[in-house]
Parts: structure tokens; C-alpha cells; sequence
């Protein structure tokens, strides 16, 4: 199954369900998909219903990654020259971000939706409107960067909102680090989430000798958009340094976003990785961001996770191409996690390839690092022998949706026994070994349960997926790619 959601709500399916309550079955490869249309302009919730799943085999070349491709753009509009960025993942959230730097006038050449060449300003952006109003949707990649890099803005009055969720989602700890540094910003609820209203330029003389002190135990995406904009807050005296006061979860995140800075020319000293409970990061003035001229997006190892561990659940053996060993993502671990529940791991610099004998164990794994994989992992969990603790998933609590509560809910419908904590859970799978049929899972507006809980169909059982057209947050064709590779039950 494959559609395409857009503002028009266009979708796309490999076969149209002719029953009333407008469901799709996931067919074999060799059906050809048809066309559905709808007129309506708000996006139309339809039900998915996933045929039981033989074995998952084959190949798949995965797009780009959500975290990189934004982080990209906003780079390269920060930068120095003109700079093509390929492969970038074509989604909700990478569309956010496109159309907030064409309303702040970043020019922007768009060759295909995955090929676009960004025309830099050499530094800090501006607005000479009265009140740039940015909606973002609950594109957490474009709200976090751009509140940070137009709170050194030449000029502007911004306020960056988005949807419902995106106001629940909280970011006053990166408003209070970027507030450290001078900017005036602020959450324009008390509640410490957007909308984030900005007025620049921030003050002239950096406060705090360029010091911010943060926590890093909500978001790693804080600390990142913080490096992001550092060179933007330098002043002719003070270096900027940003120092984790608690803990850092996320880190590998971190560590992508200091590499790709140092593709654009700016370097970040970081005081020691080992520290991972309170790093020190340090941006020394002097450095602007330069084109690198052309980038290419890795692919999106988050996105792996679900064809991997289908790989692993089914029997199957499934190769992804686009990350691998040499992958700057810290999500591409997900697949030593299944190797640790017995599945065998192949690897070179960009793939994996993962096959099994369907005969996995539970485990007991520290998910802080592989947070978005590690919700695969919960589904995993229900076809293993004994019960799989997911530790360090706090983070999951903050994200699209309250994600804890979701995947304990959908566990639980579909027979598990789930132990639910402030920042883990333990996942019995059900006693019977068998998943409950033709369950409904609710995805929450959030794109990783819909994907994520697909592959509860690989125990055999029909499952309903709720408004599937949600995976156009990230990944559109998800859908698509899992027919391409779905061998169904005869």
C-alpha cells in the first residue's frame, strides 16, 4: 500500500478496499496501484487493513533522513554560496522547513522534491515585516533550529506555532539557554511550550561571557539547535559555550549535527564525548558557515528499523541501503539490538542486512541513544521468548505523541502484558505466543506508531491501521516499500 498525502488529500493505493468503512489490503506485488482523489482540503482519515504477513525479503533503498535533511536546509541557508542538497527526504516536516525559508526569502531552486539548491545568506536571516508569523506543524526538526537561528536574526518579530500537539510539546529549555545568550525570546503561554514569539536583533553585547547552562534530558534537538545557531551569537569577544547542567540523552543526534556543521566550516570542541552525563560544547568566534557546494543525505536509519526487524520477526532476510557502518545516525545501533535478540547482522559502510530463524529472546537494552527505533523495538518485543525492558525512553513521553502511554495501549490490544514506568517499560508478549486478529491500532496523528505497529501483521494475524496517511510526516511511501517486500500468507 502506497499513497501520497497532500494538501489536496490525494492518496494513492496499491488496491482499493471496495468495503464501506474505505479500507485497503495490503496486497501482493502484483497488484497495480490506482488513483483515489478526494476534494476535501483537510487530510481524509482512512483505515488500513494489513493482510498476515508471511516473510518480509528483499531490498530497500530508504530516503533521506528527517533529522539531516532539515538541518541541512537551515545550514546551507546560513551559509556562504550556493548549496544542492540531494536525496532529501520528501515529508511533512522537510516541507515545513522549505516553506519557512521561502517566506523568510531564502532563495531556493527546487529541481525535484528531493533535489534543491539553496542560495545561502552568508549569516544571520532577517525579516523587515512588522510580525513573521511561521506556522510549522508539529515539525519538532523546524520549530527547535529556526527558533534558535532567527533569535540572532539581523531583524524581525517572529512567532513560530504549529499545530495542537506542537503546543504541548515543551521548549523552554531551549528558550532559556538561547535567553542566556541574549536573545529575546519567549513562550507566549505559560505553559513553556509554542508558540515561541522572537524580537531581533538579540543584545548587542553577548550576555553571560557566552555561557548558556541547559538541561539535556528533554530533547537533544535543544542542544543541537543551540550549536546550530552559536556562530550566530559569537561576538568579537566571547566564544560561546553550552554546558549540559544534568544529562544528555540522544547523543548520537549531537554528534550528527557537529559533523554536518563541520561540512559547512564551523567547528565545535566538545570537552569529551565519554562525559556523556554533562559535556561541555564550545563554538569559538571568527567562524561562519561555508558552502560545502553539495550535500548528499544519508538515508533515514530510523526508517530502517521497521524493514529490519520484519527481516528478523518473519524469518526473512531484508537489506536496507542507504546507512550502515559508517553511518553518522545513532538509530543505525537498532540493528546490534536485534542481533542481540539472535537475529544475524550483516554490514557494510552503507547497508544492512538482516535475517533470522525466527527464534528470538527478550532483552534488556538502555534505548536512550536509538529512542525513535527503540518504539520498533516495542513491537519486536511481542514475538520474542520472556519480556524485553526498554529503558531511558523518557523522551518518548514529549514527542508527537505522549508515545509511553500510546505503545502500552496498543501492546496491551494486542495481548501483551506491559509494565508501564516514568522512563521504561517491560514488555510480556502474550502467554498464548499469539497475537490477538483483526485488532485496531490507533496511531495518534504520530507517523512512527502507524509504522511501527504494521508489523504486528507479521504474527499471522489481519491488523487495522488507523489513519495510515499519517506516515507523510517522514515517510509517505512507507507503505509502499513494505508491499514491495511483503511475501503474504498463501
Amino acid at each position: 500500500i502506497a499513497w501520497t498525502a497532500t494538501t489536496a488529500s490525494c492518496f494513492t493505493f496499491l488496491k482499493a478496499a471496495t468495503s464501506s468503512n474505505n479500507r485497503s489490503r495490503l496486497p501482493s506485488s502484483k497488484n497495480k496501484p490506482i488513483q483515489m482523489t478526494s476534494s476535501s482540503s483537510t487530510k481524509e482519515q482512512t483505515t488500513l487493513l494489513l493482510e498476515p504477513i508471511d516473510k518480509l525479503c528483499g531490498v530497500v533503498t530508504l530516503p533521506g533522513s528527517k533529522s539531516l535533511s532539515n538541518r541541512c536546509l537551515l545550514l546551507a541557508a546560513l551559509a556562504s554560496g550556493n548549496t544542492r542538497v540531494d536525496n532529501l527526504l520528501e515529508s511533512d516536516d522537510i516541507r515545513y522547513m522549505i516553506a519557512a525559508l521561502k517566506q523568510l526569502q531564502v532563495p531556493l531552486e527546487i529541481h525535484s522534491p528531493n533535489s534543491i539548491t539553496v542560495t545561502g545568506q552568508a549569516g544571520a536571516l532577517s525579516s523587515s515585516s512588522p510580525k513573521e508569523e511561521l506556522f510549522l506543524g508539529n515539525a519538532g526538526t523546524a520549530m527547535r533550529p529556526l527558533a534558535a537561528a532567527l533569535s540572532f536574526a539581523k531583524q524581525g518579530h517572529f512567532v513560530l506555532d504549529g499545530v495542537p500537539r506542537m503546543r504541548e510539546r515543551p521548549i523552554q529549555d531551549l528558550v532559556d539557554g538561547l535567553t542566556q545568550l541574549g536573545a529575546h525570546v519567549s513562550c507566549v503561554s505559560s505553559t513553556g511550550c509554542p508558540p515561541v514569539t522572537i524580537h531581533a536583533p538579540a543584545s548587542s553585547a553577548i550576555s553571560n561571557n557566552g555561557i548558556a547552562v541547559v538541561s539535556g534530558k528533554m530533547s537533544s534537538q535543544f542542544l543541537s539547535a543551540l550549536l546550530m545557531a552559536a556562530p550566530l551569537a559569537t561576538s568579537d569577544n566571547n566564544d560561546v559555550t553550552i554546558q549540559i547542567k544534568d544529562e544528555l540523552i540522544s547523543a548520537p543526534y549531537v554528534k550528527m549535527t557537529v559533523g554536518l556543521m563541520k561540512q559547512f566550516g564551523v567547528t565545535v570542541h566538545v570537552d569529551s564525548w565519554e562525559n556523556t552525563l554533562t559535556p561541555a560544547f564550545f563554538v569559538k568566534r571568527g567562524q561562519t558557515y561555508k558552502s560545502p557546494s553539495n550535500i548528499l543525505v544519508e538515508g533515514d536509519a530510523s526508517s530502517a528499523s521497521y524493514f529490519l526487524a520484519g527481516a528478523a520477526i518473519t524469518g526473512g532476510t531484508v537489506t536496507v541501503r542507504g546507512c550502515g557502518s559508517a553511518s553518522v545516525q545513532g538509530d543505525v545501533q537498532f540493528a546490534n539490538v536485534l542481533e542481540q535478540m539472535g537475529a544475524t547482522v550483516t554490514w557494510t559502510e552503507d547497508s544492512v542486512t538482516v535475517s533470522s530463524n525466527k527464534k528470538l529472546k527478550g532483552v534488556d537494552v538502555d534505548c536512550g541513544q536509538i529512542p525513535d527505533a527503540a518504539m520498533t523495538l516495542a513491537v519486536v518485543a511481542l514475538f520474542a521468548d520472556g519480556p524485553t525492558t526498554i529503558r531511558n525512553v523518557y523522551s518518548w513521553r514529549l514527542k508527537e505523541t505522549e508515545r509511553m502511554k500510546a505503545i502500552v495501549k496498543e501492546c496491551t490490544k494486542l495481548g501483551a502484558t506491559v509494565e508501564e514506568y516514568r522512563d521504561y517499560c517491560i514488555i510480556h508478549p502474550p502467554a498464548s505466543k499469539a497475537l490477538n486478529d483483526n485488532v485496531s491500532i490507533e496511531t495518534y496523528d504520530d507517523h512512527r506508531m502507524a509504522m511501527a505497529f504494521s508489523l504486528a501483521a507479521c504474527g499471522g494475524v489481519r491488523v487495522i491501521i488507523e489513519d495510515p496517511a499519517c506516515t507523510a510526516k517522514t515517510f509517505p511511501t512507507y507503505f509502499d516499500m513494505l508491499a514491495s517486500i511483503t511475501k503474504p500468507q498463501a
